[in-house]
């Protein structure tokens, strides 16, 4: 069993920045595939980002490539989200989660196993 706890959400201006972290429980964190996914009001969760076991690959969805990061840091069992030139259609809830058992998918919500209990980012126009 994994326990992920997210922080670093809030209010910013359009064009601002924050910092989103994802801290891992146990010892196998780098055993995990990570993603970071999000969801408005109304709306269905949505992929953001993932980050394979090592870092070394990344993936993004389009609608966020060139302004947000994913970076991981596996001594310290957190995962990363950087967020720059935030727009008001950014704001949501954002999870982040972790994939055990990776079949390829990483964009698929239902690939991912564990889930923490997400934090708030709104952007003001």
């Amino acid at each position: 069993q994994v326990q992920l706890v997210e922080s670093g959400g809030g209010l910013v201006q359009t064009g601002g920045s924050l910092r989103l972290s994802c801290a891992a429980s146990g010892r196998t964190f780098n055993r995990y595939v990570m993603g970071w996914f999000r969801q408005a009001p109304g709306k269905e969760r949505e992929f953001v980002a993932a980050i394979m076991w090592s870092g070394g690959s990344t993936h993004y969805a389009d609608s966020v490539k060139g302004r947000f990061t994913i970076s991981r840091d596996n001594a310290k069992n957190t995962v990363y989200l950087q967020m720059n030139s935030l727009k008001p259609e950014d704001t949501a809830v954002y999870y982040c989660a972790a994939d055990p058992h990776y079949s390829g998918s990483y964009y698929y919500d239902g690939e991912y196993d564990f889930w923490g209990q997400g934090t708030q980012v709104t952007v003001s126009s």
